[in-house]
């Protein structure tokens, strides 16, 4: 069909966003303090992100509706001593007072020594959950704080929301979460490196808007044989600045120094930050631990779980690059069962032991007592 046989109706459609770009639209709204609204079966809610929330939109929030709650992960709910009754949530109340410094305190653990008492909270038990649970996953795969502010919006309030706002349906956001992971090539070339000068940098890019993420390949690696593979998070501290807290920096080196020693391998370089929380979520994990709390427990406090990441990208990026099985260089079993699980036959665990100091002699104690790492 020609351009002149495309009608507006149809033009319009083609026009119009997928459901994966409107997810990536939300995701970019939230960010900006925008608010979004999620819809489900007739059923509408106005969401906005607690970190990005400003006052004057706090205030429309309460003039659109009159059930304003606070929504927050089981992991946060546990350290402010509030019932989550949704099991993995707790929707909180928003008393008639509660201002902007309010709503920041519940979701950022930042001021919990200083501010202890944040209540009492009274957490919700009537009426579904799922809008708000997926109002939290949206702000995580934002990289935002895992709280969120929802406003359920009654037919006549919903019809003064402005249609420019961004409109997510509910089953099309849970369906793009847990489905397919959709990485397409984008473009690779030859990188001389200085563990081998044979080296080849790949970049992938997922389909609904996310970080891309690198394959690099040394060496000519047989794809008929077990490849030596290291799947790697990105880690701006360790990695790039020599970070003393982690051992990210010397894991790096250390694998590619062995690709190049034997010849072939390939470094699968997931950009998944802060083990999926983002950078700016680690550096308050980084003053929380200051604190005196270690990793995992600064993580829970945040609303975050121990690993955020989504180890499926590494199984993805090996079968985009031809391979089946893995000789893989790690100290955490989850990623050899995560390996399994998507089918790569992982030969062998090959330990991967650097880094180790004093400084990060405690976040490793951590890594193996609550994680299972195998040092």
């Amino acid at each position: 069909m020609s351009n002149s046989d495309t009608g507006p109706a149809e033009a319009a459609r083609t026009l119009a966003p997928d459901a994966a770009e409107v997810l990536a639209r939300a995701r970019g709204d939230l960010r900006m303090g925008m608010p979004i609204v999620i819809n489900r079966a007739g059923r509408a809610v106005l969401v906005a992100a607690a970190e990005t929330l400003t006052p004057g939109r706090l205030d429309l929030f309460r003039a659109l509706s009159g059930a304003v709650a606070l929504a927050i992960t089981a992991r946060r709910a546990e350290t402010l001593k509030a019932r989550a009754y949704d099991g993995d949530l707790a929707r909180i109340q928003l008393p008639a007072d509660a201002d902007f410094a309010w709503i920041r305190s519940v979701a950022d653990p930042a001021g919990d020594l200083t501010t202890p008492m944040k209540g009492p909270l009274l957490s919700l038990r009537e009426g579904s959950a799922d809008l708000h649970r997926t109002a939290i996953q949206i702000a995580k795969s934002a990289q935002l704080l895992p709280a969120a502010i929802v406003a359920p919006l009654e037919p006549a309030a919903a019809a003064l929301v402005p249609q420019t706002i961004t409109r997510v349906d509910q089953d099309d956001a849970v369906r793009l979460t847990l489905g397919p992971l959709n990485l397409e090539p984008v473009v690779h070339a030859r990188l001389p490196l200085a563990v081998s000068e044979a080296g080849r940098l790949h970049v992938f890019r997922p389909a609904d808007g996310g970080e891309e993420h690198y394959a690099v390949e040394i060496g000519r690696p047989d794809r008929d044989q077990p490849v030596l593979a290291r799947v790697h998070s990105a880690c701006f501290t360790g990695d790039l600045l020599g970070s003393l807290k982690c051992d990210c920096g010397p894991q790096l080196r250390g694998a590619m120094a062995q690709m190049g020693s034997e010849g072939n391998g390939v470094l699968l370089y997931l950009n998944q930050e802060g083990r999926g929380i983002g950078l700016a979520n680690k550096m308050r994990a980084y003053a929380l631990q200051d604190q005196g709390f270690d990793t995992v427990e600064a993580n829970h406090r945040l609303g975050f779980e121990d690993d955020e990441r989504d180890f499926r990208i590494g199984a993805e990026l090996l079968r985009k690059l031809g391979f089946s099985q893995a000789r893989l260089l790690t100290n955490n079993p989850a990623k050899v069962a995560m390996l399994e699980k998507e089918g790569i036959t992982v030969t062998e665990r090959v330990p991967l032991i650097a880094g180790h100091t004093e400084h990060n002699r405690a976040y490793l104690e951590t890594k193996a007592a609550k994680s299972g790492h195998l040092f």
